[in-house]
């Protein structure tokens, strides 16, 4: 017996922060969707993190507009389930219309009628516009120089959940963004011997005279940053709310015991190579936080705010001496490593996507999250309009500009719908230019 195919002006594919703030929007519009997510809401937060992972930044920040994150102090990191738990309150704040356990095998454009047709493991769907709400984060990235050791136990961060999951022995963690960094750090304070591979990074100050760096991110306009930087693609962020939240120091972290190396270069057996740029590195990230720290006294002094200095700030601890002499080759058996954490990142899998939405390298052709398919939309990735995109709170007002765009073309698509229908009823008058009616029901005003 067939499957009955269901129809919808608007699909959502994936219910985490995105598709969320999505749905909002949509309902708020009163544009007919549905959200479709495989797992469970905001999934990713509960299982695809490690245990003791919060957010990086303060309740008060991220966070969406309309509800605060219910008996934290604003001022706190929200753990990973306190996330999750916050967006199924939000989703249930105004009903959204969430089908869990549905995969999304497939998006096609429809030949000779408007729309496209979606292949689900719950059937199929016809919908005039999709939003792929999927995120960033989809598919772990393990950089091809990763060696094969039987001796050696390697996972991603994404299966990172606790010390007690590794082997007895030495961990290297390769990559000293936020997740590299945190990781590194539990597993030194758990009694494990460390080896961080640093490349660049920026290092903001986790907070400066009595304000936090999203604060201060925000107030000085760089949320809104709209360009990269060049030179800065690929840069990540080593910053921390772990413990109530610190500032990221590589010295400080080394003068506890976590021996930093340059970046990963390449393996020949059981030794492996690191690059020769460690103080680089680690000069770079200073200078970026020192940059900041400038920009923020400059900022103060500039409106007349009465904020408490902090010179110790600007106090750098002494080099530690991975630092000044830095490990150029390990051999992992001679020093104990049993273990390998790839904090490397994330790529994106978008090739249910069977529409002429992406470029040669599979990533998405967009403006604002408008793709080159009409019709179709992204939401939830990084610089998908402005540098705060990819947080709780830029993925909202994201979503609230595809959600404007979506009733824009409603709207044509309304006046194009009640053309149609008087060419096939030429008896029908249509009411005079300027009136209401015509207006209401030709262009969709509510």
């Amino acid at each position: 017996m067939p499957v009955e195919t269901l129809h919808i002006d608007t699909l959502v594919v994936g219910a985490g922060q995105a598709g969320v703030a999505m749905s909002e929007h949509l309902s708020r519009q009163g544009v007919p969707h549905l959200v479709v997510e495989r797992n469970r809401i905001a999934e990713a937060w509960r299982t695809a993190r490690w245990d003791s992972l919060v957010a990086n930044g303060p309740a008060w920040h991220d966070r969406f507009p309309g509800l605060e994150f219910e008996g934290l102090d604003p001022d706190a990191f929200a753990g990973k389930d306190q996330v999750a738990d916050y967006f199924e309150a939000y989703a249930r704040k105004f009903n959204a219309p969430i089908r869990t356990g549905v995969e999304v095998n497939s998006v096609e454009r429809n030949v000779g009628r408007p729309g496209f047709t979606i292949e689900t493991s719950d059937g199929p769907i016809e919908a005039i516009h999709v939003v792929v709400a999927t995120g960033p984060f989809q598919r772990p990235v393990i950089p091809p120089i990763a060696p094969e050791m039987a001796t050696v136990a390697q996972i991603h961060s994404a299966e990172y959940r606790n010390p007690q999951q590794l082997p007895e022995g030495a961990v290297l963690v390769v990559g000293a963004g936020s997740s590299g960094v945190q990781i590194a750090d539990e597993l030194q304070r758990a009694g494990k011997q460390v080896y961080l591979s640093v490349g660049a990074h920026d290092r903001p100050p986790r907070a400066y005279r009595n304000r936090d760096f999203c604060w201060w991110l925000g107030v000085l306009g760089e949320w809104d940053a709209e360009v990269v930087q060049p030179g800065k693609e690929h840069v990540t962020i080593a910053v921390s709310g772990a413990r109530g939240g610190h500032t990221v120091d590589f010295r400080r972290l080394a003068h506890e015991g976590i021996t930093l190396v340059g970046l990963t270069k390449s393996f020949n057996g059981s030794v492996v190579t690191f690059e020769s740029n460690l103080a680089e590195n680690i000069a770079r990230g200073d200078e970026n936080y020192l940059a900041l720290l400038d920009a923020a006294d400059a900022y103060i002094a500039r409106n007349g705010l009465d904020l408490p200095l902090e010179p110790e700030a600007r106090q750098l601890l002494p080099d530690p001496h991975c630092l000044t002499q830095p490990i150029l080759q390990l051999d992992l058996a001679a020093a104990g490593v049993t273990s390998i954490i790839w904090a490397t990142g994330y790529s994106v899998d978008y090739s249910w996507l069977k529409v002429d939405a992406l470029n040669a390298h599979g990533k998405p052709q967009h403006q604002r999250g408008v793709s080159s398919e009409p019709g179709l939309y992204f939401v939830g990735l990084p610089w998908l309009s402005r540098r705060g995109s990819a947080f709780i709170w830029g993925v909202w007002h994201d979503a609230r500009h595809i959600a404007d765009h979506i009733v824009k073309q409603r709207t044509y698509l309304a006046y194009r719908d009640a053309a149609q229908r008087q060419n096939e009823n030429p008896r029908e008058q249509a009411a005079p230019s300027d009136s209401p009616s015509q207006k209401t029901s030709l262009m969709g005003v509510r």
